[in-house]
């Protein structure tokens, strides 16, 4: 099933990947600050950097001239950071201000997000926060004296509660108590904490007992879950009213998407994928131009390709190199 996405989050997406005048995508040269969110790993990274106009004698009143982003992840994650772009140089905020844009404020920018997605506009805030402390210690601004709480190296300290994204326990509980997150779906959701293996959902010291510990043992008890007692998802694609699709109606769409979001993204490095088979959820591809032989391709077929058509086809696609 294809996420259902808000007119203006899927133009922004679409102008962003074709680089449109007034899109964000790419990284400020000689930035003020830079900083970074998310995992390879998980299919979901971005780093933001942006470029200040100085202040001549006080650091705290430099403002956000320029803001840019390198996005891997899916169309929410790089709508979301287009939005984030956007409020920011329009507000002509400081770096100390642009910290009150939150997740809340880039999802109604959107006109929306899938509650599935809405950990995409997280990674733009995370990201946002930690360039924020870059630009602090660049320019010897004392965040803690001003009242702010940057924990910039919190991802690094503590105990990791979710090994599959290497979250930790202080920035689980953090978020938990920032979005008043509720349930292990919530959790998911938001930051993608327990969305892969599920392994840390109901192990001691595991998502389950932090939600005891910040809202007590009473809240949303839910039945343990694990993969081996998940249900096998259906080969069939269907479309997103849950009807199956003709083997050419299917074949129809995956290029369509291939055509309208892939290759461009391809074609601005030199490369490019040629379609070679489909079977069922299983989408053969041969990669061309810059991209045949790259070291990368293996990323760029998961992350440029696979993302895509999971997002706007089927989430159960799977992409194949030949």
């Amino acid at each position: 099933m294809a996420w259902e996405y808000s007119e203006k989050t899927k133009r922004l997406f679409m102008d962003a990947i074709h680089g449109r005048p007034g899109t964000h995508l790419g990284e400020v040269e000689n930035p003020d600050g830079v900083g970074e969110h998310g995992s390879l790993a998980c299919g979901d990274a971005m780093r933001f950097t942006f470029r200040v106009k100085r202040h001549p004698t006080d650091p705290t009143q430099d403002v956000i001239t320029e803001a840019r982003y390198l996005t891997f992840g899916c169309t929410s994650a790089i709508a979301a950071s287009e939005a984030m772009c956007r409020l920011i140089e329009k507000g002509r905020f400081t770096p100390i201000q642009a910290l009150r844009v939150q997740n809340k404020d880039i999802v109604e920018y959107l006109e929306g997000l899938p509650e599935q997605k809405i950990h995409c506009s997280v990674m733009g805030a995370e990201a946002l926060e930690s360039a924020v402390f870059n630009w602090a210690q660049r320019r010897g601004v004392d965040l803690a004296k001003l009242g702010i709480d940057v924990r910039a190296d919190e991802q690094d300290e503590g105990r990791v509660v979710c090994k599959c994204f290497s979250l930790t326990e202080p920035y689980i509980r953090r978020k938990i108590k920032e979005l008043n997150l509720r349930t292990i779906p919530e959790i998911t959701n938001a930051i993608k904490a327990g969305g892969a293996c599920m392994a840390c959902h109901h192990v001691p010291g595991g998502l389950r007992d932090i939600l005891n510990d910040v809202w007590g043992p009473d809240n949303s008890r839910l039945p343990i879950l694990s993969q081996a007692s998940a249900p096998a998802p259906p080969v069939r694609p269907r479309d997103g009213d849950g009807k199956e699709l003709s083997p050419y109606q299917f074949a129809k769409r995956v290029e369509r998407v291939v055509d309208e979001y892939v290759r461009p993204l391809l074609n601005r490095d030199g490369g490019n994928v040629e379609i070679v088979d489909i079977k069922d959820t299983l989408v053969y591809c041969r990669m061309a131009g810059a991209c045949a032989g790259c070291a990368g391709a293996a990323q760029t077929l998961r992350m440029t390709i696979e993302a895509p058509l999971k997002e706007l086809v089927d989430e159960r696609i799977r992409v194949i190199q030949v």
